[in-house]
C-alpha cells in the first residue's frame, strides 16, 4: 500500500484504533503523528489504511494487490517459476557476476528436468529450490550491504521518507574489528557515522574478492558457516536429482520438504547459527528417506 514496511506499526495502530482497542481520541493520534514530524504524510495514510482495514480487509487487501500479480482473468496471483527463476537471475548479477547466476540456473534446470521426469506436472520442487537455492547464494555479507546501502535508489528512499536534514548512523559489527562481549562472548554492534557511506562506496566495487583467498572476511565463523550451508544444499539438491523416481509420493515429499529447508535458517550471527543448527537433524533424516525409499 505504501511500500514500506517501516509503515506497519501505524498501519496496527489504525486498526487497533478502528476497533475500538486505542482508548485515545482520534484527534490526539493525528496530533500525535503531526509532532512527530517525520514522515507525516506517510504515517497519516497509514493510519487511514490501517482503519479501512479494520473496516473492510478483503477489500483493501484487493486494493494492495499489484496489477503484476494478477491473472488474466483477475484470479490471482500468476508468479510462474520462469518469473521468479528470471528476477533472481537479475538480482544474482548485480550481486556477484554473470557466471554466478549461471550456477544458479544450472542447478535449476537439472531440478526441473529431474521433476519432469518423474511425471510431475506441478512445478512445486523447482519452485523451492528456485527460492531457497538463491536465498542461500546471495546471502548478506559486507559486499552485498555496501552495495545495498550505496545504490541510488536507497537514498531516493530516504528522501523520500525523512523530511528537513538527517545523517545516518550504521550499527555494525565488522569481523575484522569487532570484539565479542565479555559476559555473552557474542560479537558486539558499534554505531558509526555517516563517513561510513564513503567506506562502502569503496567496498562495494571489491565484490570480485567475495570468497576468494583474498577476501578479508572470507574467514570469519559467519562467513564459513553460509559457505557450508550452501555447498551442503547444493548436495541435497544433487541427491534429489538423482534420487527421484515417477509415483514415488514419500521421496518427493522428502525431496521437497528438503529443499525448503533454508527458510527456516534465518537471522544473522549466533542467531542464524543456532537456526542452521535446529535444522541439522531433520536434514539427516530427510536425506535418510530419500536414500532408504529410492534403493527399497
Amino acid at each position: 500500500l505504501l511500500g514500506n514496511t517501516i509503515y506497519t506499526n501505524l498501519f496496527m495502530l489504525g486498526v487497533a484504533w478502528q476497533r475500538g482497542l486505542v482508548p485515545v481520541s482520534l484527534a490526539a493520534l493525528e496530533k500525535a503523528i503531526e509532532l512527530n514530524g517525520t514522515a507525516t504524510e506517510r504515517n497519516r495514510q497509514a493510519f487511514v489504511w490501517g482503519r479501512w482495514a479494520a473496516h473492510d480487509g478483503d477489500r483493501v487487501r484487493r486494493l494492495s494487490e499489484p496489477e503484476a500479480m494478477q491473472t488474466a482473468d483477475g484470479q490471482g496471483p500468476s508468479d510462474t517459476l520462469a518469473e521468479i527463476v528470471r528476477r533472481r537471475r537479475e538480482a544474482l548479477v548485480a550481486y556477484q557476476n554473470v557466471r554466478y547466476a549461471e550456477r544458479y540456473s544450472a542447478l535449476l534446470s537439472r531440478v526441473r528436468q529431474a521433476e519432469a521426469a518423474a511425471g510431475r506436472q506441478s512445478s512445486t520442487l523447482a519452485e523451492a529450490v528456485a527460492r531457497n537455492y538463491y536465498k542461500l547464494l546471495a546471502y548478506k555479507d559486507e559486499y552485498e550491504v555496501a552495495r545495498l546501502h550505496s545504490d541510488a535508489a536507497f537514498h531516493e528512499q530516504l528522501r523520500a521518507e525523512f523530511e528537513g536534514d538527517f545523517s545516518l548512523h550504521f550499527h555494525l559489527a565488522p569481523p575484522l574489528f569487532a570484539r565479542p562481549d565479555r559476559v555473552t562472548g557474542r560479537i558486539e554492534k558499534r554505531a558509526y557515522g555517516p563517513w561510513m557511506l564513503r567506506a562502502f562506496a569503496l567496498l562495494r566495487h571489491l565484490k570480485f574478492l567475495r570468497g576468494t583467498f583474498f577476501d578479508p572476511f572470507a574467514r570469519s565463523a559467519e562467513r564459513r558457516l553460509e559457505r557450508q550451508l550452501l555447498a551442503e544444499y547444493e548436495a541435497d539438491i544433487e541427491l534429489i536429482v538423482q534420487k527421484l523416481t515417477p509415483g514415488d509420493e514419500p521421496t518427493l515429499n522428502a525431496a521437497i520438504e528438503l529443499a525448503s529447508l533454508p527458510e527456516k535458517i534465518r537471522g544473522f550471527a549466533h542467531v542464524k547459527a543456532k537456526a542452521a543448527e535446529q535444522t541439522r537433524e531433520r536434514r539427516a533424516t530427510l536425506r535418510q528417506i530419500l536414500l532408504a525409499n529410492a534403493a527399497s
